[in-house]
């Protein structure tokens, strides 16, 4: 992976963090920054479990939103494209030149159908999810102006409660409208159970997910009775991803957070009751932020507060650390429990977000760290692509 090439007129602390060459101890802070050695164990890792259980990976470009990272997951981990959640997210991957792209979400609005019309035309197979029947006229007759194909899965509401239909029925009569629609093709389900992939326990996962494997091979069934042929059997994520690739039914995985894993990830347990960040992935991901006072003896204060990361899933931890905590923050400043005094002005410290995906999209730039030294810049390429 290449940095740009024309940083010469980028200046450090203002346009970015850091620049390729910098010592690590020189980066400025607060800033996101990767581990490359354990991101890429962590992708080449995934890619393995794929290639050896006949599983397509379909990484989650909403976790990371940055062109490179995605490239990263396909060079060494395999993987066959991209997922995304909005238009304009894919729209960032198709303009790059990422050929296999599916939203795995509706797509309802008039203008931004017509946006996902046009995107086969950047050479893209692109891919959306419909749960309404009426999506389907709206998103033939966009495909038709533009003289392209969209491909569309039927989503499945396997346990998430939000989007998606519930019974064979509706699968069956929304996959024979869209195989009925011109320049549409029906290629198969969705069936993502995101409400369990942070459940701590591993067997109370099995158990949800158990449930929507019987839903996905009923729906399945119901569609080869029907002369319907689901190509693709689509979803799975970092705390479940497993499941679904024994499961004799899902042939590709959804996975994102697996590359960069978080704080709230990491607590869920395996199969041995050992939480997934002490063994099945590595944390590569770090907000890297600067001790900016210790005014008070037992609290330090750092520049990383709540600009510069996402707290819905819990505060950040200290990365190595077992004798300071990060214990809350404010919109510029976090407070760090610092009982034995030993932190000093300008330390800088790792902190695991609780959640990556929300704290990458509040950055420009992914710093790429190797042996202490800035490798390489990526920027986050589809930050603020919401719509």
């Amino acid at each position: 992976m290449n940095a740009p090439t024309n940083f010469a007129s980028y200046e450090v602390g203002f346009d970015v963090p850091a620049l390729p060459g910098m010592d690590e101890a020189d980066i400025q802070t607060p800033c996101l920054i990767l581990d490359l050695d354990a991101l890429e164990r962590n992708v080449r890792k995934m890619g393995d479990y794929a290639k050896a259980h006949g599983m397509r990976h379909r990484a989650h470009g909403k976790m990371h939103k940055s062109v490179d990272v995605l490239k990263l997951q396909m060079e060494l981990g395999g993987a066959i494209g991209v997922c995304c959640q909005k238009v304009s997210e894919a729209e960032v991957f198709a303009r790059a030149g990422i050929k296999d792209i599916l939203v795995s979400n509706q797509v309802r609005d008039a203008a931004k159908i017509d946006r996902l019309a046009r995107m086969p035309k950047l050479g893209a197979r692109v891919i959306v999810c419909v749960d309404d029947l009426a999506n389907v006229a709206d998103l033939s007759a966009a495909a038709q102006a533009h003289g392209t194909t969209l491909e569309c899965l039927v989503e499945i509401d396997c346990g998430a409660g939000r989007c998606g239909v519930k019974t064979t029925d509706e699968v069956l009569t929304i996959a024979k409208a869209i195989a009925a629609a011109p320049n549409l093709k029906f290629s198969g389900i969705q069936a993502y159970q995101g409400a369990m992939q942070h459940i701590d326990g591993y067997e109370d996962r099995k158990a949800k997910l158990d449930a929507a494997v019987a839903q996905v091979k009923d729906a399945v069934a119901g569609l080869k009775t029907a002369d319907l042929e689901a190509e693709l059997v689509s979803g799975g994520g970092t705390g479940s991803y497993y499941f679904e690739a024994e499961s004799g039914v899902y042939n590709e995985l959804q996975c994102g957070s697996y590359a960069f894993m978080d704080a709230d990830y990491g607590r869920i347990l395996d199969k041995q009751g050992k939480r997934i960040d002490q063994g099945e992935w590595e944390n590569a991901l770090f907000i890297l932020t600067s001790v900016m006072s210790h005014a008070k003896a037992d609290k330090a204060i750092c520049d990383a507060g709540l600009k510069a990361q996402s707290v819905d899933s819990g505060l950040p931890f200290v990365y190595g650390r077992d004798d300071v905590k990060y214990i809350k923050c404010s919109d510029e400043h976090g407070v760090i429990e610092d009982a034995p005094g030993v932190l000093k002005i300008n330390e800088k410290l790792r902190l695991v977000p609780g959640h990556c995906d929300p704290t990458c999209n509040v950055h420009d730039w992914y710093v790429g760290v190797r042996n202490g030294k800035v490798e390489t810049l990526w920027p986050v390429s589809a930050r603020g692509k919401a719509y």
